[in-house]
């Protein structure tokens, strides 16, 4: 479930709110990374958010866990049959099998290293969504198979806690769980939200974001990765090759669910045609900088600013 931050919320504050609503912000721990809500209420409706974003969060970290998934969980078998139709959507370029790709290139312990071609293709058998079925509301998996769900359900958790929130009658704030993020409403200064997208090979940021009722995600090559022999190892993988997917160095994602934010953000890094993946989800858009820096923008378009 670890997905380093890849966003940062860019924003100047200016609290001049009455004495009963006003800005609140705490930082929690969930997902193996930094979480952050803000919202604008009275210190009892933050105090209640904070606890529904603490159980929704608490409760998506142990029903994704790498190894004591509960497959028959009803939040589960939904994440399965979205993570199928994007996988569908996506050419197979969005894989949820990839566990034990990651497993044996280290980065599910920290212990790096490069497989041989040999062992790869032996991993391969047990890689590939086409060979998992789920019959009368139960999945079955291969032999060795092992579910990866560090590129959908983080999203799908900020998504289920600000709507949470958003059910509460909050009408302003924002939820970043690691660098999946959703906003809604205005910020401290009554305007959209500010995001900045981090530059993948330099400090700073790529470009800024204005985003309003909608989410945002990115996967990067700099997030987690190795180098050996002066080659760059990264976290995502293409499924059909078994080794890090090339001609990327990072994907940001923008749309109305951050769960879909979160898997197309995946799915684009990996695919060798993203035009045509966007294409099937028309209210998403996309910052791709690909593998020599250069930035290209995809899908619906957003308002972004691009530092030069």
């Amino acid at each position: 479930m670890k997905k380093y931050s890849a966003l940062i919320l860019v924003v100047v504050f200016s609290l001049n709110c009455g004495p009963q609503k006003t800005w609140h912000t705490s930082t929690l721990v969930f997902f193996d990374t930094v979480c952050e809500l803000r919202i604008f209420g009275s210190s009892a409706e933050f105090s209640q958010a904070k606890k529904e974003v603490e159980k929704i969060f608490s409760s998506m970290e142990e029903l994704f866990s790498p190894e004591k998934t509960d497959l028959k969980s009803s939040h589960v078998q939904y994440l399965l049959r979205e993570s199928l139709k994007i996988n569908k959507n996506t050419d197979g370029c969005f894989d949820i099998t990839v566990g034990p790709l990651k497993k044996a290139w280290g980065f599910l312990n920290g212990h790096y290293r490069v497989p041989s071609s040999k062992e790869i293709n032996g991993l391969l058998k047990a890689v590939g969504m086409d060979k998992l079925q789920i019959k009368n509301d139960e999945a079955l998996l291969p032999e060795k198979m092992k579910l990866d769900w560090g590129g959908i359900a983080k999203g799908y958790g900020v998504d289920l806690a600000s709507q949470a929130i958003r059910e509460m009658n909050i009408q302003k704030g924002f939820i970043n769980a690691g660098g999946d993020i959703f906003c809604w409403g205005q910020n401290p200064d009554n305007d959209a939200w500010r995001i900045g997208i981090k530059h993948p090979r330099k400090s700073g940021f790529l470009g800024i974001l204005s985003l309003k009722g909608q989410g945002a995600a990115t996967s990067g090559d700099y997030q987690r990765f190795f180098i050996k022999n002066g080659l760059r190892y990264h976290h995502i993988f293409d499924p059909l090759t078994g080794y890090p997917a090339k001609g990327r160095q990072s994907v940001t994602v923008m749309g109305p669910k951050v769960l879909f934010c979160d898997a197309l953000s995946t799915a684009l890094f990996v695919s060798k045609e993203p035009e045509n993946i966007l294409k099937k989800y028309p209210d998403y858009g996309a910052v791709i900088v690909n593998k020599e820096g250069e930035t290209l923008i995809l899908g619906k378009k957003f308002d972004i600013d691009l530092i030069k």
